[in-house]
């Protein structure tokens, strides 16, 4: 390989001191390590990496002309769809192979080519996490890096809804059998009795059998008297049952359901300059309602609007775990719904004064180790979350107030700012059992969920 390739020129001026000036492709293959030493890869990685830099070579030597090229750019960017790296969320050589040999071309490619609705927008947006993420590592300068405009998205692919499209063959089905003919209904024919309708015949069988008016001459000896007949005795209606009203829960932080939420990937809003569209694996099942299914990985994922837009970079939004609100009630914002709400954390206003959202922000973070789905509760308050809060009870507008952060930057829950859980608040009772002071928030297994600097904060 010599250094005219561009591949073996971006990592030697990005990690001068783990690769040698006389390195092979198949030397290549074996440097993910080398860069990336906190991350293990598996064999299956490993393979995985070899095969993606052997793409990479094949993008280099295709012409832009051949048809062949575009099939590989669509395979690639399909690859990407559901993928923050090409493994999946770890680093390797192989994403900056692809982006070093990618980035000439990606350079020229017009903004409907590059975000439009038939254009490579995973590949560009791959490139742009490569060569700005710090987990890369990459040494570049501002006027060596691909021009990404990321308030230009042309087009925003809607998530397939299991239940949308379970509807839509539905529908399909019964076009076609209404396409084969309606089925004619049976003629129905009149019965015995002169041609006489139902209607008619049920007229002189109800006059036959009405009793006849007495007669004011007297019954000769063949008459036959017919007794009358008594008249059966009404039954006292019994009073229904009271329903009983609906046992109250009890006012409690448990009935948030916040859970580990694994970022796949982020987006500018395409309608509003403050919000982020995140894709976010939350741990629901499939079928679950507001949630769709990425085809490749068979993932389950939300799709969560934030307003996080110009004060988290959207670097720090991609492939990461945050800690997300699930059942708060969907709401479309600007266009798209939002089926989620993550959670970050603020400097507390002082009393009186306005608040001008300009930060700063922090994201919430779970212990490294947890999964995505994972329950987090407050300590001292464990139970059973709500399916879905219902907003005219205000419980989220109730208990969020006791969100904060400690000075150990753990974000915790002070239960002494809820009136109704306060010992010394005027509440009316109808919350848990009331405590003092507050827990911090963590999983079953104990790990804290922290955020980076700001004490006594809010979160929300």
């Amino acid at each position: 390989m010599s250094t005219s390739d561009p591949l073996l020129r971006l990592l030697q001026q990005s990690f001068p001191l783990a690769i040698l000036h006389n390195a092979s492709t198949a030397d290549i293959a074996q440097l993910s390590p080398k860069f990336y030493p906190d991350i293990t890869y598996t064999d299956t990685e490993k393979a995985e990496i070899n095969q993606w830099l052997t793409t990479s070579t094949r993008v280099t030597t295709a012409s832009e002309d051949d048809p062949k090229t575009g099939e590989l750019l669509q395979t690639i960017n399909s690859h990407l769809s559901a993928r923050t790296t090409l493994l999946g969320s770890k680093p390797s050589v192989a994403d900056i192979a692809l982006y070093a040999r990618l980035a000439p071309t990606i350079a020229k490619w017009t903004p409907d080519e590059k975000t439009g609705e038939h254009g490579y927008h995973h590949i560009v947006r791959h490139a742009d996490f490569v060569q700005n993420a710090p987990a890369f590592g990459l040494n570049l300068r501002e006027d060596e890096k691909i021009e990404v405009n990321v308030n230009d998205v042309r087009y925003v692919q809607k998530p397939i809804d299991p239940k949308e499209e379970k509807e839509r063959k539905k529908k399909e089905k019964a076009a076609a059998s209404n396409a084969n003919g309606e089925h004619e209904k049976p003629l129905v024919v009149g019965g015995q009795g002169g041609g006489k309708g139902r209607k008619e015949k049920a007229k002189e069988t109800n006059a036959a059998e009405q009793p006849k008016e007495e007669s004011t001459t007297p019954a000769t000896a063949n008459d036959t008297a017919t007794p009358p007949q008594p008249k059966r005795e009404k039954k006292d209606k019994q009073p229904k049952a009271q329903k009983q009203p609906p046992k109250e829960t009890p006012l409690s932080p448990c009935l948030i359901d916040l859970r580990v939420g694994h970022i796949l990937k982020a987006i500018n809003h395409p309608n509003a300059d403050s919000l982020y569209v995140s894709t976010i694996v939350c741990g629901d099942p499939e079928g679950t309602d507001n949630t769709s299914v990425h085809e490749e990985t068979g993932q389950v994922v939300r799709t969560v609007c934030s307003g996080l837009n110009g004060l988290v970079p959207l670097d720090e939004m991609q492939g990461r775990k945050v800690i997300v609100v699930c059942n708060l009630k969907p709401v479309t914002m600007r266009g798209i719904k939002s089926a989620a709400m993550v959670l970050a954390a603020s400097p507390r206003l002082a009393d009186g004064a306005e608040d001008t959202h300009g930060g700063p922000v922090e994201l919430v973070s779970p212990p490294s180790d947890s999964k995505a789905g994972e329950r987090v509760y407050f300590e001292g308050w464990a139970g059973e979350p709500e399916s879905v809060l219902n907003p005219k009870k205000k419980i989220w507008e109730s208990i969020q107030p006791g969100f904060t952060t400690t000075k150990g930057l753990e974000v915790a829950f002070d239960a002494g700012v809820i009136p109704q859980l306060s010992p010394s608040g005027e509440g009316e009772g109808k919350g848990e059992a009331k405590k003092n002071g507050g827990g911090k928030l963590v999983t079953a297994a104990g790990g804290k969920c922290v955020v980076k600097s700001l004490t006594g904060a809010v979160v929300r």
